[in-house]
């Protein structure tokens, strides 16, 4: 198993800076945002401002300089994630491009909604055709595109990627799991046994409901807040005794949204406690 960090998450530091502390902190890779972006002036942030985010403007004229900076740190690629969805085919397609050029391996294709004027069952079948022509293009580059397990998207559930992607090829599509979105929507006791093959690799976040205000009614709202891996409704040893069973062994990138302490520490502090919650499920990392 191995540990690297999505730089959604770090939203303060540049590409350089990124590489450079995550690699003197011990991880093992790096999982690089890919995306065209919102700018704040004189301000950064996990969607808007994030300085460590990658455009995908001109992405294939910075390559070299992806490289150069990941390579150059000793890192490994986790993946690339990427925002472009199945719909969008020319971007959809740099990125598989991107992905093999870099030698990255994987790459997250964005998911899909059911748009106004669709019916689900219409929506579902026209993601499925748009993820059949994913899997051509990902063989001809050789590489792997990955669906996530996201909130608000068709692909919410372990068991709704996996009728997306079922007789599809998992050498060449998978799913990306991820217990902090589930706990939003799509909680079924982690799923990873109905992802079977399809498994191909973890984000871990965490999650809390949190009492967002009271409707004049007397109605309780209650909204989802990210909060520290320790915390929130996901387990993380649990998932990780249940990622032990299954006998994955592949990469975990943490996307921690919440900020209760300052990044070097929280970066820092999440890859202790990954290791240790690991170890304790019996993986021998070294």
């Amino acid at each position: 198993m191995k540990f690297s960090v999505f730089t959604a998450a770090t939203p303060d530091w540049t590409p350089a800076e990124v590489a450079n502390v995550l690699a003197e902190q011990g991880w093992h890779g790096i999982e690089w945002r890919i995306t065209d972006q919102a700018e704040v002036e004189g301000q950064t942030g996990f969607w808007a401002g994030n300085r460590a985010t990658w455009p995908l403007t001109g992405l294939e004229d910075r390559l070299d300089e992806i490289a150069a900076i990941t390579t150059g740190a000793g890192l490994e690629y986790s993946a690339l994630g990427g925002y472009a969805p199945p719909t969008r085919r020319v971007d959809a397609e740099r990125m598989l491009a991107a992905t093999a050029r870099l030698g990255a391996g994987r790459v997250r294709i964005a998911g899909l909604k059911v748009e106004p004027g669709q019916t689900y069952r219409e929506a579902f079948a026209a993601c499925r055709e748009h993820w059949e022509w994913v899997e051509d293009k990902a063989r001809q580059y050789g590489v792997q595109a990955l669906v996530e397990l996201h909130h608000e998207t068709l692909t919410p559930s372990a068991s709704a990627a996996r009728r997306l992607l079922d007789g599809l090829d998992p050498a060449y599509v998978g799913v990306i799991h991820d217990i902090g979105n589930l706990v939003i929507e799509g909680w079924e006791e982690h799923g990873l046994d109905l992802l079977g093959e399809y498994l191909a690799h973890v984000h871990v976040k965490n999650c809390a409901w949190h009492l967002a205000g009271v409707e004049s009614d007397g109605t309780l709202r209650w909204e989802p807040k990210w909060v520290p891996l320790r915390e929130g409704r996901a387990s993380l040893p649990e998932l990780f005794a249940a990622l032990a069973r299954t006998g994955y062994d592949g990469w975990v990138a943490v996307e921690d949204f919440s900020t209760a302490l300052p990044l070097p520490e929280r970066t820092a502090g999440n890859l202790e406690y990954l290791t240790a919650v690991a170890r304790a499920a019996g993986y021998d990392l070294r």
